[in-house]
């Protein structure tokens, strides 16, 4: 589940996040259930893929998620009692949420992040249910098994739960500070992160060695965001990363994507309290090098633009490098300026750019590809644009100018290939935005 309501009574979400109870417990002498249900939608970003996106059904499902097995629709959520969830019980509720349990007992899909949300407590489920159940119901029918054989067997779910899901609230742990137990539970527990943020295996089940360490998912990229200094946010101060949820830009880059949609729908409607617990853990993640400094320099083995090595930074007289910085002179330092810095809170910094030198490029080829464009939020309402560039660069043009920007201002990642802006661009052409 993920969320659509944009109407947060903001007092209310500042006293919930500061609640003793790490998994977001609420006196109700203070609160009622349906007010702390909403912010624990929002929290839980239920209406990013339970509502169409530039639909006017909120909730109502039809949504259709990928996953490497094929497409799931999102199901109806609202309370109608025929196509949503109005003759559902508590029980019933409960156990699709936090087990992944259908209401015919049946196993559901791990698209639904069950494995996430069963660090949430049956109260917390429930007033969740509560608020859902104010909202105007909705008649929409929705076939969500549209997975191909043999992915629509859900008895083989089985196998899958008991490889992956740990049932079970959250537990704190009481070496930590409250804040950092509250951050830790909204990372893993109703924000989900690691559902694009960690790799997967084959079965699509969480690398848990490589914990929020960047995935592929959809056609983009998620970067790496524990504390590493080279491809995480090491670079980021705390108040950099609660800028960028809140408002969807910091001083180096800007949500765009997927992520603008989270930032949109969700972080940006979290109070302050629960965005500084969300940075003070992830800051203390140590990430591939330890978050410290960069790995030292590699000697690269070849000078060929797309070998598969890693390469200490390119020699300015490269090849490669002459032509990529010839492009970016001409196309992108009007923006981004002659030394990749950008100008804050509107253009990124590329220079500083922990996604520019991801160890998968797919996310900043797709962006010269077709474009982009960032968020506007009630915190930083410009929404700046980046162009496309597909039409007007070639796949080598593109391979050089990356290879240019991630080798320069003290970048160390891998040449690009063209073979790789190829791959990306035929996969964008399928693909409807």
């Amino acid at each position: 589940m993920r969320r659509r309501s944009r109407h947060l009574f903001a007092v209310t979400a500042l006293l919930l996040s500061t609640a003793p109870c790490y998994a977001g417990g609420s006196d109700p002498q203070e609160f009622t259930q349906i007010e702390r249900g909403r912010y624990l939608t929002i929290l839980s970003d239920c209406a990013s893929c339970h509502t169409v996106p530039g639909g006017n059904q909120p909730f109502a499902g039809g949504r259709a998620i990928e996953t490497p097995f094929g497409n799931i629709v999102a199901p109806n959520i609202t309370p109608d009692p025929e196509t949503g969830i109005g003759s559902w019980s508590d029980e019933q509720f409960d156990a699709a949420v936090r087990k992944g349990i259908g209401p015919d007992g049946s196993r559901l899909y791990p698209a639904m992040p069950y494995n996430a949300y069963t660090k949430m407590s049956r109260d917390d489920v429930l007033a969740i249910r509560a608020y859902l159940n104010t909202l105007t119901p909705v008649r929409n029918a929705v076939t969500a098994d549209t997975l191909p054989f043999p992915f629509n067997i859900r008895t083989a779910m089985r196998v899958w739960d008991a490889l992956y899901f740990q049932q079970g609230e959250y537990r704190p742990d009481p070496s930590k500070s409250a804040e950092w137990n509250r951050g830790a539970f909204l990372v893993d527990g109703p924000g989900h992160c690691g559902a694009c943020h960690t790799p997967k295996t084959v079965l699509g089940g969480d690398k848990a060695a490589q914990y929020l360490q960047g995935s592929y998912l959809q056609g983009w990229s998620a970067p790496d965001i524990t504390n590493d200094a080279r491809v995480g946010v090491g670079k980021w101060s705390k108040e950099d990363l609660v800028s960028y949820l809140k408002a969807g830009h910091n001083r180096m880059t800007a949500a765009t994507g997927p992520m603008g949609e989270v930032v949109t729908l969700s972080t940006a409607h979290m109070s302050d309290p629960d965005l500084d617990a969300i940075a003070t853990y992830l800051k203390s993640l140590p990430g591939k090098t330890g978050g410290a400094s960069p790995p030292p320099a590699r000697t690269p083995t070849s000078t060929t633009v797309g070998a598969t090595f890693a390469a200490s930074p390119l020699a300015l007289d490269n090849p490669a490098m002459v032509a990529g910085g010839a492009i970016y002179r001409d196309q992108c330092s009007a923006c981004h300026g002659l030394e990749g810095k950008g100008i804050e809170e509107l253009f990124p910094s590329i220079a500083e750019s922990s996604m520019v030198r991801s160890d998968d490029p797919t996310t900043s080829i797709r962006i010269i590809l077709r474009g982009a464009r960032s968020v506007g939020t009630r915190a930083q309402p410009t929404a700046s644009g980046m162009p496309s560039y597909g039409r007007e660069l070639d796949d080598s043009e593109i391979a050089a100018v990356l290879t240019y920007i991630r080798s320069r201002w003290g970048g160390i990642a891998d040449p690009i290939a063209s073979k790789q802006v190829s791959k990306v661009r035929l996969d964008t052409e399928l693909r409807p935005d």
